[in-house]
């Protein structure tokens, strides 16, 4: 077991950082002001300084669907970049213990079967509407299974569902379905509108994780020595659809029609993964109610 001093955590500011920091107060907390991940010489200083034992490799360039189809070369150069940087000078600089944070949208596109486990991950291409980011997300994994394999390392890394929680991007364009969404129901009762407009057609299918209970299944797999690759989700695989009714209702706001734009980009259809070897693992951890979750969020927000 690692002391939280030996423990650094990129990107600890953001969403699961925020986390994290919670269950690790003492760690080596890294953020995008102290070090840019892209530069390789910072990447050195930072190691140089700070000498870590574990790393939980956070930091990553993300963003809405939008902001993924507009900017596909940004997203790909800044994550290949820190994702490279970090794996390469952790070894470099004898880390024991690595843990990337992937996403499951570097799984293919379409499956032949569902839900998806990890050796599906090279089946096919990711989704087009965040094409760059999965395919470097993706790099990530080869190059840590490269490293196990040239190096000896027992490096992994861990591929979450789509993930939400109290410290998310409150970005109308950057941000992901759920702040978006708890964005529009707010704005539509302080204007009095009797309707939130959504992307799409409301039929894709999503599993969604409170930030909180990937930070926890980390911090357990640090803790009980596991080294493997691992799918992290609920089994809440729901339609977009389904997850604005439930968010309707659990911010008191069942009143408000739900209006698409069949227009717009839908995203992927499908991309739940399979929970089967996390629940041999932690198979008595009870995972956060989306509505639960999205309840507390809500009631975060300010007016």
């Amino acid at each position: 077991m690692y002391k939280d001093e030996d423990v650094l955590i990129t990107g600890s500011n953001g969403l699961v950082g925020s986390e994290l920091k919670k269950l690790y107060p003492n760690a080596i907390c890294v953020t995008r002001k102290e070090y840019d991940l892209t530069k390789e010489d910072d990447v050195k200083y930072m190691f140089l300084k700070h000498s870590p034992k574990c790393v939980i490799h956070l930091a990553a360039k993300v963003g809405g669907v939008l902001d993924n189809i507009e900017n596909p070369a940004t997203f790909f150069d800044q994550n290949i970049l820190m994702n490279t940087f970090m794996v390469k000078h952790s070894y470099i600089n004898n880390v024991s213990r690595f843990i990337g944070i992937l996403s499951s949208c570097i799984f293919p596109d379409i499956s032949d079967s569902y839900p998806m486990e990890l050796t599906q991950l090279h089946d096919g291409a990711p989704t087009p509407t965040n094409f760059s980011y999965g395919y470097a997300k993706r790099c990530l994994a080869v190059q840590i299974d490269s490293y196990n394999k040239q190096y000896g390392t027992k490096y992994n890394y861990v591929m979450p569902s789509n993930m939400y929680g109290e410290n998310d991007k409150m970005d109308p364009k950057k941000s992901h379905f759920i702040p978006v969404l708890l964005m529009k129901i707010k704005m539509a009762t302080k204007k009095n509108k009797d309707h939130i407009v959504l992307m799409g057609d409301g039929s894709p299918l999503r599993q969604f994780m409170h930030a909180k209970d990937l930070a926890a299944t980390i911090k357990h797999m640090i803790d009980n020595n596991i080294y493997e690759n691992l799918n992290i989700a609920n089994d809440e695989n729901l339609s977009i659809h389904e997850m604005a009714k439930i968010c309707l209702d659990a911010t008191g706001n069942s009143h408000l029609k739900i209006v698409y734009e069949p227009n717009t980009p839908n995203g992927q259809y499908r991309k739940d993964i399979s929970t089967k070897r996390l629940k041999e693992l932690m198979p008595d951890y009870q995972f956060t109610k989306l509505a639960d979750g999205v309840k507390a969020m809500y009631n975060s927000l300010k007016d």
